[in-house]
Protein backbone atom coordinates (compact mmCIF):
# COMPACT_ATOMS: atom_id res chain seq x y z
CA UNK A 1 0.00 0.00 0.00
CA UNK A 2 1.32 3.15 -0.92
CA UNK A 3 0.45 6.82 -0.08
CA UNK A 4 -1.77 7.31 -3.30
CA UNK A 5 -3.17 3.52 -3.81
CA UNK A 6 -6.58 3.73 -5.91
CA UNK A 7 -5.75 6.80 -7.11
CA UNK A 8 -6.54 7.14 -11.44
CA UNK A 9 -4.34 9.50 -12.95
CA UNK A 10 -4.88 10.16 -16.79
CA UNK A 11 -1.96 12.13 -18.18
CA UNK A 12 -1.68 14.05 -21.66
CA UNK A 13 1.86 13.70 -22.53
CA UNK A 14 3.56 16.95 -22.34
CA UNK A 15 6.96 18.47 -21.64
CA UNK A 16 9.07 18.87 -18.45
CA UNK A 17 6.72 20.08 -16.18
CA UNK A 18 3.47 18.07 -16.63
CA UNK A 19 5.42 14.98 -16.14
CA UNK A 20 7.46 15.93 -13.42
CA UNK A 21 5.04 16.81 -11.88
CA UNK A 22 2.88 13.16 -12.78
CA UNK A 23 6.12 11.52 -12.13
CA UNK A 24 5.64 13.01 -8.15
CA UNK A 25 2.32 11.35 -8.54
CA UNK A 26 3.26 8.27 -9.97
CA UNK A 27 6.37 7.99 -7.20
CA UNK A 28 3.71 8.00 -4.49
CA UNK A 29 1.46 5.28 -5.75
CA UNK A 30 -1.13 6.77 -7.91
CA UNK A 31 -2.05 4.43 -11.47
CA UNK A 32 -0.83 6.81 -14.34
CA UNK A 33 -1.93 6.45 -17.19
CA UNK A 34 0.36 8.63 -20.17
CA UNK A 35 -1.81 9.59 -23.65
CA UNK A 36 0.57 9.99 -26.05
CA UNK A 37 0.17 10.66 -29.87
CA UNK A 38 0.23 8.45 -32.75
CA UNK A 39 3.98 7.79 -33.38
CA UNK A 40 5.35 7.80 -29.61
CA UNK A 41 6.30 9.73 -26.68
CA UNK A 42 7.25 13.29 -27.75
CA UNK A 43 11.18 12.70 -26.61
CA UNK A 44 13.34 9.45 -25.65
CA UNK A 45 11.94 8.15 -22.99
CA UNK A 46 13.76 8.96 -19.38
CA UNK A 47 13.43 9.16 -15.69
CA UNK A 48 10.57 11.63 -15.75
CA UNK A 49 8.75 8.82 -17.69
CA UNK A 50 9.14 6.27 -14.66
CA UNK A 51 6.06 4.69 -13.23
CA UNK A 52 4.02 4.96 -16.10
CA UNK A 53 1.81 2.97 -18.14
CA UNK A 54 1.11 4.63 -22.05
CA UNK A 55 -1.30 4.26 -24.51
CA UNK A 56 -1.32 5.76 -28.44
CA UNK A 57 -4.44 7.83 -29.12
CA UNK A 58 -4.98 10.57 -31.78
CA UNK A 59 -6.73 13.38 -30.20
CA UNK A 60 -7.35 14.99 -33.47
CA UNK A 61 -9.99 12.06 -34.48
CA UNK A 62 -13.49 11.55 -32.51
CA UNK A 63 -12.44 7.86 -31.97
CA UNK A 64 -9.23 9.43 -29.93
CA UNK A 65 -11.61 11.52 -28.26
CA UNK A 66 -14.04 8.94 -27.57
CA UNK A 67 -11.32 6.41 -25.77
CA UNK A 68 -9.91 9.54 -23.78
CA UNK A 69 -13.10 10.02 -22.76
CA UNK A 70 -13.61 7.30 -21.51
CA UNK A 71 -10.41 6.91 -19.62
CA UNK A 72 -11.87 10.19 -18.10
CA UNK A 73 -15.01 8.55 -16.86
CA UNK A 74 -13.15 6.18 -14.72
CA UNK A 75 -9.96 8.21 -13.37
CA UNK A 76 -9.73 10.69 -10.52
CA UNK A 77 -7.71 12.85 -11.94
CA UNK A 78 -7.04 14.55 -16.20
CA UNK A 79 -3.66 16.42 -16.77
CA UNK A 80 -3.09 18.21 -19.43
CA UNK A 81 -0.47 21.37 -21.00
CA UNK A 82 -2.45 22.75 -23.74
CA UNK A 83 -2.56 26.42 -24.62
CA UNK A 84 -6.02 27.49 -22.82
CA UNK A 85 -9.16 26.43 -25.02
CA UNK A 86 -7.39 23.93 -26.90
CA UNK A 87 -8.48 20.65 -24.89
CA UNK A 88 -12.00 22.63 -25.26
CA UNK A 89 -11.72 22.98 -28.99
CA UNK A 90 -10.70 19.19 -29.21
CA UNK A 91 -13.63 18.31 -27.56
CA UNK A 92 -12.42 17.11 -23.63
CA UNK A 93 -12.28 20.14 -21.70
CA UNK A 94 -13.22 20.20 -18.23
CA UNK A 95 -17.37 21.09 -19.31
CA UNK A 96 -17.06 17.91 -21.17
CA UNK A 97 -15.27 15.88 -18.48
CA UNK A 98 -17.50 17.03 -15.47
CA UNK A 99 -20.84 15.81 -17.34
CA UNK A 100 -19.59 12.48 -17.66
CA UNK A 101 -17.11 12.54 -14.52
CA UNK A 102 -18.60 14.98 -11.42
CA UNK A 103 -15.85 13.76 -9.08
CA UNK A 104 -12.98 14.51 -11.60
CA UNK A 105 -10.06 16.74 -10.36
CA UNK A 106 -9.24 18.50 -13.84
CA UNK A 107 -5.51 20.04 -13.61
CA UNK A 108 -4.34 22.16 -15.87
CA UNK A 109 -0.45 23.10 -16.24
CA UNK A 110 0.14 26.20 -18.20
CA UNK A 111 3.24 28.82 -18.38
CA UNK A 112 0.59 32.03 -18.16
CA UNK A 113 -2.23 30.64 -16.74
CA UNK A 114 -5.50 30.14 -18.38
CA UNK A 115 -6.18 34.08 -18.26
CA UNK A 116 -4.56 37.48 -18.47
CA UNK A 117 -2.78 39.52 -21.46
CA UNK A 118 -0.32 36.39 -21.85
CA UNK A 119 -2.56 33.45 -21.56
CA UNK A 120 -2.28 32.88 -25.27
CA UNK A 121 1.88 33.01 -25.52
CA UNK A 122 3.84 31.13 -25.98
CA UNK A 123 6.77 30.97 -23.72
CA UNK A 124 9.19 28.72 -21.34
CA UNK A 125 10.82 28.76 -18.05
CA UNK A 126 13.11 31.72 -18.34
CA UNK A 127 10.01 33.83 -19.65
CA UNK A 128 8.19 32.82 -16.57
CA UNK A 129 10.35 33.78 -14.27
CA UNK A 130 11.56 37.15 -15.41
CA UNK A 131 7.93 38.21 -15.47
CA UNK A 132 7.33 36.37 -11.92
CA UNK A 133 10.55 38.61 -10.65
CA UNK A 134 12.34 35.59 -9.80
CA UNK A 135 15.41 36.15 -12.55
CA UNK A 136 16.44 39.45 -11.89
CA UNK A 137 17.79 38.61 -8.20
CA UNK A 138 19.83 35.92 -9.72
CA UNK A 139 23.50 36.61 -10.47
CA UNK A 140 26.79 38.64 -9.71
CA UNK A 141 26.97 42.31 -8.87
CA UNK A 142 27.15 44.25 -12.26
CA UNK A 143 26.04 41.00 -14.25
CA UNK A 144 23.29 39.98 -16.07
CA UNK A 145 20.69 37.65 -14.63
CA UNK A 146 21.41 34.42 -14.78
CA UNK A 147 18.63 31.68 -14.86
CA UNK A 148 19.23 28.58 -12.84
CA UNK A 149 18.50 25.95 -16.23
CA UNK A 150 14.69 25.06 -15.82
CA UNK A 151 14.57 24.29 -12.08
CA UNK A 152 12.39 27.62 -11.02
CA UNK A 153 9.49 27.55 -13.20
CA UNK A 154 9.85 24.25 -15.04
CA UNK A 155 10.07 22.13 -12.31
CA UNK A 156 9.38 24.42 -9.32
CA UNK A 157 7.10 26.70 -9.95
CA UNK A 158 5.62 24.45 -11.92
CA UNK A 159 5.84 20.58 -12.02
CA UNK A 160 5.81 20.68 -8.19
CA UNK A 161 3.15 23.42 -7.81
CA UNK A 162 1.30 20.88 -10.07
CA UNK A 163 1.23 18.25 -8.14
CA UNK A 164 0.65 20.37 -4.74
CA UNK A 165 -2.71 21.44 -6.51
CA UNK A 166 -3.83 17.61 -7.56
CA UNK A 167 -3.14 16.81 -3.82
CA UNK A 168 -5.17 19.46 -2.41
CA UNK A 169 -8.36 19.24 -4.72
CA UNK A 170 -8.48 15.46 -4.01
CA UNK A 171 -8.61 15.96 -0.73
CA UNK A 172 -11.06 18.53 -1.03
CA UNK A 173 -13.11 16.24 -2.78
CA UNK A 174 -12.97 13.72 -0.41
CA UNK A 175 -15.56 16.05 1.75
CA UNK A 176 -17.75 17.78 -0.93
CA UNK A 177 -17.48 14.70 -3.40
CA UNK A 178 -17.09 16.70 -6.02
CA UNK A 179 -13.81 17.47 -8.21
CA UNK A 180 -13.15 20.99 -9.90
CA UNK A 181 -9.83 22.69 -12.24
CA UNK A 182 -6.88 23.29 -11.03
CA UNK A 183 -4.86 25.87 -12.64
CA UNK A 184 -1.39 25.33 -12.07
CA UNK A 185 0.68 28.27 -14.07
CA UNK A 186 4.47 28.51 -13.82
CA UNK A 187 4.14 32.01 -13.64
CA UNK A 188 1.96 31.60 -10.31
CA UNK A 189 4.60 29.40 -8.77
CA UNK A 190 7.72 31.09 -9.50
CA UNK A 191 6.06 33.94 -8.02
CA UNK A 192 5.08 32.05 -4.67
CA UNK A 193 8.67 30.85 -4.82
CA UNK A 194 9.94 34.67 -4.50
CA UNK A 195 7.82 34.93 -0.89
CA UNK A 196 10.36 35.01 1.05
CA UNK A 197 12.27 37.61 -0.23
CA UNK A 198 9.34 40.27 -0.75
CA UNK A 199 9.39 39.63 2.92
CA UNK A 200 12.65 40.76 3.56
CA UNK A 201 12.62 43.24 0.93
CA UNK A 202 9.51 44.82 3.16
CA UNK A 203 11.55 44.16 6.41
CA UNK A 204 14.52 46.34 5.06
CA UNK A 205 16.83 43.21 5.07
CA UNK A 206 17.13 42.70 0.82
CA UNK A 207 18.19 46.71 -0.26
CA UNK A 208 21.38 45.90 -2.21
CA UNK A 209 21.56 45.17 -5.97
CA UNK A 210 22.08 41.59 -7.74
CA UNK A 211 24.55 39.67 -5.97
CA UNK A 212 24.94 42.38 -3.25
CA UNK A 213 22.87 40.66 -0.60
CA UNK A 214 22.75 38.14 2.13
CA UNK A 215 22.01 34.63 0.32
CA UNK A 216 22.72 35.90 -3.46
CA UNK A 217 26.33 35.76 -3.38
CA UNK A 218 26.97 39.04 -1.33
CA UNK A 219 28.21 37.55 1.51
CA UNK A 220 31.54 35.97 1.72
CA UNK A 221 30.31 33.90 4.09
CA UNK A 222 27.34 32.22 1.80
CA UNK A 223 29.12 31.60 -1.86
CA UNK A 224 31.13 28.95 -3.45
CA UNK A 225 34.65 28.75 -3.64
CA UNK A 226 37.69 27.84 -6.50
CA UNK A 227 39.88 24.99 -5.20
CA UNK A 228 43.55 24.13 -5.97
CA UNK A 229 41.99 21.48 -8.59
CA UNK A 230 39.39 23.51 -9.98
CA UNK A 231 36.87 22.26 -7.49
CA UNK A 232 34.30 24.13 -5.66
CA UNK A 233 33.00 24.47 -2.32
CA UNK A 234 30.09 25.48 -1.20
CA UNK A 235 30.32 27.69 1.96
CA UNK A 236 26.85 28.96 4.06
CA UNK A 237 28.20 29.35 7.20
CA UNK A 238 25.26 32.39 8.26
CA UNK A 239 25.02 32.04 11.70
CA UNK A 240 28.35 33.03 13.97
CA UNK A 241 29.31 29.35 15.60
CA UNK A 242 29.40 28.21 11.92
CA UNK A 243 30.85 31.29 10.59
CA UNK A 244 33.77 30.52 13.43
CA UNK A 245 33.86 26.66 12.65
CA UNK A 246 34.53 28.19 8.62
CA UNK A 247 37.74 29.84 10.13
CA UNK A 248 38.51 27.57 12.39
CA UNK A 249 38.95 24.76 9.31
CA UNK A 250 40.67 27.70 7.21
CA UNK A 251 42.85 28.21 10.00
CA UNK A 252 42.52 32.01 9.66
CA UNK A 253 41.41 34.53 12.53
CA UNK A 254 41.97 38.30 11.55
CA UNK A 255 39.00 39.18 9.94
CA UNK A 256 36.49 41.83 10.08
CA UNK A 257 32.58 41.29 12.15
CA UNK A 258 30.85 39.11 10.23
CA UNK A 259 27.80 41.30 9.45
CA UNK A 260 30.09 44.31 8.76
CA UNK A 261 29.67 44.55 4.94
CA UNK A 262 31.71 47.10 4.78
CA UNK A 263 34.64 44.67 5.44
CA UNK A 264 33.48 42.27 3.20
CA UNK A 265 35.59 42.49 0.31
CA UNK A 266 38.82 42.09 1.98
CA UNK A 267 36.95 38.64 3.87
CA UNK A 268 36.04 37.22 0.75
CA UNK A 269 40.05 37.76 -0.25
CA UNK A 270 41.08 36.02 2.18
CA UNK A 271 38.67 32.96 2.05
CA UNK A 272 39.30 32.62 -1.44
CA UNK A 273 43.24 32.57 -1.49
CA UNK A 274 42.29 29.72 1.32
CA UNK A 275 40.63 27.87 -0.21
CA UNK A 276 42.79 27.89 -2.99
CA UNK A 277 46.13 25.88 -1.25
CA UNK A 278 44.29 22.72 -1.35
CA UNK A 279 42.03 20.18 -3.21
CA UNK A 280 37.58 19.70 -3.44
CA UNK A 281 38.52 16.76 -1.53
CA UNK A 282 41.17 17.86 0.99
CA UNK A 283 38.64 20.67 1.84
CA UNK A 284 35.95 18.32 2.38
CA UNK A 285 38.33 16.07 4.50
CA UNK A 286 38.67 19.14 6.81
CA UNK A 287 35.25 20.16 7.25
CA UNK A 288 34.03 16.35 7.89
CA UNK A 289 34.41 17.45 11.40
CA UNK A 290 33.45 20.73 11.60
CA UNK A 291 29.88 22.02 12.13
CA UNK A 292 30.84 24.76 9.56
CA UNK A 293 27.74 24.72 6.51
CA UNK A 294 30.66 23.88 4.28
CA UNK A 295 30.01 21.53 1.73
CA UNK A 296 31.78 20.29 -1.91
CA UNK A 297 30.19 21.11 -4.89
CA UNK A 298 29.12 18.08 -6.58
CA UNK A 299 28.42 17.38 -10.60
CA UNK A 300 24.83 15.40 -10.63
CA UNK A 301 27.03 12.63 -11.70
CA UNK A 302 29.30 12.62 -8.62
CA UNK A 303 26.48 13.52 -6.32
CA UNK A 304 25.12 9.53 -5.81
CA UNK A 305 28.41 8.52 -4.65
CA UNK A 306 28.43 11.16 -1.92
CA UNK A 307 28.13 8.74 1.41
CA UNK A 308 25.19 10.37 2.95
CA UNK A 309 22.98 10.32 -0.39
CA UNK A 310 24.48 6.40 -0.97
CA UNK A 311 23.45 5.68 3.01
CA UNK A 312 20.30 6.87 2.36
CA UNK A 313 19.34 5.63 -1.14
CA UNK A 314 18.95 9.19 -2.25
CA UNK A 315 19.29 7.80 -6.16
CA UNK A 316 18.14 4.95 -7.35
CA UNK A 317 19.14 2.88 -10.46
CA UNK A 318 16.15 2.10 -12.84
CA UNK A 319 16.57 0.27 -15.94
CA UNK A 320 20.30 1.17 -16.14
CA UNK A 321 19.68 4.85 -15.54
CA UNK A 322 20.95 6.23 -12.13
CA UNK A 323 18.39 8.69 -10.80
CA UNK A 324 16.54 10.50 -7.69
CA UNK A 325 14.56 8.32 -5.88
CA UNK A 326 10.92 9.24 -4.66
CA UNK A 327 10.94 11.74 -2.10
CA UNK A 328 9.59 12.57 0.49
CA UNK A 329 9.62 9.56 2.51
CA UNK A 330 6.82 8.15 4.46
CA UNK A 331 6.76 5.80 7.85
CA UNK A 332 4.01 3.59 7.42
CA UNK A 333 3.07 3.76 3.31
CA UNK A 334 6.42 4.13 1.40
CA UNK A 335 6.58 5.65 -2.14
CA UNK A 336 6.72 3.29 -4.94
CA UNK A 337 9.94 1.52 -6.79
CA UNK A 338 10.52 3.55 -9.94
CA UNK A 339 9.78 1.23 -13.15
CA UNK A 340 10.36 1.93 -16.34
CA UNK A 341 6.72 2.60 -18.11
CA UNK A 342 4.95 0.20 -20.13
CA UNK A 343 2.42 0.40 -23.14
CA UNK A 344 -1.03 -0.41 -22.93
CA UNK A 345 -4.23 -0.39 -25.04
CA UNK A 346 -7.34 1.56 -23.75
CA UNK A 347 -9.54 -1.72 -23.23
CA UNK A 348 -6.63 -3.05 -20.65
CA UNK A 349 -6.32 0.30 -18.46
CA UNK A 350 -10.52 0.56 -18.37
CA UNK A 351 -10.14 -3.09 -17.41
CA UNK A 352 -8.38 -2.95 -14.49
CA UNK A 353 -9.86 0.34 -13.23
Amino acid sequence: MTTLSGVRVVELAGLAPGPFGCMVLADLGADVVRVDRPGGPLLPTGPLDRGRRTVELDLKTQAGVADLLRLAASADVLVEGYRPGVAERLGFGPAECEKINPRLVYARMTGWGQDGPLAARAGHDIDYIAVAGALEPLGRPGERPHAPINLLGDFAGGGMLLAVGVLAALLERSRSGRGQVVDAAMVDGSALLMTFLHGMTASGLWNGERGENLLDGGAPFYDTYRTSDGGYMAVGALEPPFFQALLDGLDVSDVSPQYDKSGWPAMRALLASRFLTRTRDEWTAVFASLDACVAPVLSPVEAPAHPHNHFRRTFVDVDGVTQPAPAPRFGRTPSQEPQPPTAVTVPEVLAGW
